[in-house]
């Protein structure tokens, strides 16, 4: 598979506390990585780098590059709403706009990028729900607040809001860790049929998600507590889980640690 993300010796900071320390690695195209490992490991901050969510926390900093295919999204001059625009990203918790229709939720970002007709949003609403499994579910309430949707529809509403402005990556921070197992599985089969468009990175603390649905994994730890969060090994996820290389990632596997 081709590269699509590079991080080159990547460090964060909140303030003074350095949260991620000398991160490098490379995220394929058209796959899902799965960043696993303990709370306060950093791997959700990771996940924000990519697209510069990281540094919307006052204090926040991020040295080192990190490139989308040759381009370094943290050059001088780099617009972070255009980053966005490339790198969409899902949340933990399902966060609809509750005074906006289902129809209002999924063109919200299309409209912050300019003026769009009445037929290109409409177009655009109907592909974004398709793309995530919620048309049919949805496409005669498009006027219904988002928020009185279910929480798995409300998480598949939130992709279509995301995958609506065309992204090249999508980051998704722990997605289902709020849904029910029925949910859950629905989330995941999504992923599986969005990587074909799109390159994804997940988050979560659900091993059995990671290698359920990830091509590669990442293992994240932390020396101890106050130390920055470090990358132990990242490789594919079969490899991950049955032959790790490190004796750490194996010992949080198999819950001898963490």
């Amino acid at each position: 598979m081709a590269k699509r993300i590079t991080l080159e010796s990547v460090n964060a900071y909140y303030g003074r506390f350095q949260a991620i320390d000398d991160l490098s690695l490379v995220i394929e195209e058209n796959a899902i990585t799965a960043f696993i490992g303990p709370s306060g490991c950093g791997k959700s901050t990771a996940l924000r780098t990519i697209n510069r969510m990281h540094e919307v926390i006052p204090g926040a900093r991020v040295e080192g590059r990190i490139l989308l295919d040759d381009d370094d999204v943290y050059a001088p001059g780099v617009d972070p709403v255009d980053v966005r625009r490339k790198v969409g990203m899902v949340f933990q918790r399902p966060n609809p706009f509750p005074t906006m229709s289902i129809y209002e939720n999924v063109v919200a970002g299309l409209k912050l990028n300019g003026r769009v007709s009445r037929s290109e949003t409409d177009e655009v609403v109907e592909r974004s729900l398709k793309g995530a499994n919620l048309w049919k579910e949805v496409k005669d309430r498009l006027d219904r607040p988002g928020a009185g949707l279910s929480g798995g529809q409300q998480q598949r509403l939130c992709i279509a809001r995301a995958i609506a402005v065309k992204p090249e990556v999508l980051l998704m921070d722990e997605p289902c860790s709020a849904l029910d197992p029925i949910s859950t599985l629905a989330i995941e089969d999504l992923m599986e049929e969005l990587k074909t468009d799109y390159t994804i990175v997940i988050v979560t603390h659900n091993m059995q998600q990671a290698a359920r649905v990830s091509d590669r994994t990442g293992f994240f730890s932390i020396e101890a507590t106050g130390e920055p969060g470090r990358l132990v090994e990242i490789d594919d996820t079969a490899k991950i889980f049955t032959n790790p290389t490190e004796r750490r990632t194996e010992d949080y596997i198999t819950g001898r640690f963490g």
